[in-house]
């Protein structure tokens, strides 16, 4: 429930509405928009290639090695935002918090990006999907991208001064998501409407449980 409501305060109580889709509570960090049916990429660790193996320190020993490690860097999130666009993805949404280098060459080939999810949003969106986090610098890094979740539709959403991010996902299984704008004026009362809302959704959920005999 808490992944599915957004509480909006400074807003009289008939401005709540449900929305189709889920509704992240953050700004995206690249915004392209696009028509149509997309696909959605999950990862869980930044794009930034590491420079070396876990446990092996890496020295520099010049201004020239340094410039060369940064266009290193530079041309395997390069490659890597290409191959995102030759699978067709157009949304990335990342767990981790992204580099500046990761969000320029999202936007310079078309990619939207979402970053800092929280592993409670990650765990819904892989329900709703069935799509796991995708590792992009494993041995073939040219792969094909199967790891791909179906977005019907990804646009800004303002709610008072909060900028946020909707996106309608195709559903693998039986639920399908929808999030609750629940507005009022002050954030006590919004927060006493969603404990009751959350109680009543739980005393239905055990009204229409199953009864094995």
């Amino acid at each position: 429930f808490a992944e599915l409501h957004a509480a909006v305060p400074g807003l009289p109580l008939a401005g709540s509405r449900v929305l189709p889709g889920i509704v992240l509570r953050r700004d995206f960090a690249a915004y392209c928009p696009a028509d149509g049916e997309l696909r959605a990429l999950l990862v869980s660790e930044p794009l930034r290639p590491a420079l070396t193996a876990p446990g092996v320190e890496f020295v520099v020993r010049s201004e020239g090695q340094y410039q060369a490690s940064l266009r290193w860097i530079a041309k395997r999130i390069e490659a890597l935002m290409k191959h995102l666009q030759s699978n067709g993805v157009k949304l990335l949404l990342s767990s981790a918090k992204q580099e500046e280098v990761v969000i320029y060459y999202a936007k310079l080939y078309g990619v939207s990006v979402v970053e800092c999810l929280s592993p409670e949003e990650m765990a819904l969106i892989s329900e709703i999907t069935g799509v796991s986090p995708y590792a992009p610098f494993g041995d073939n890094m040219d792969r094909e991208i199967t790891e791909t979740a179906a977005v019907t539709f990804c646009q800004p959403l303002l709610l008072v001064s909060k900028r946020c991010v909707h996106i309608g996902f195709t559903s693998v299984c039986a639920f399908q998501p929808h999030c609750l704008i629940l507005c009022g004026p002050v954030d006590g009362v919004n927060e006493q409407h969603a404990a009751a809302l959350q109680e009543a959704f739980t005393m239905l959920q055990q009204l229409f449980k199953t009864v094995h005999q």
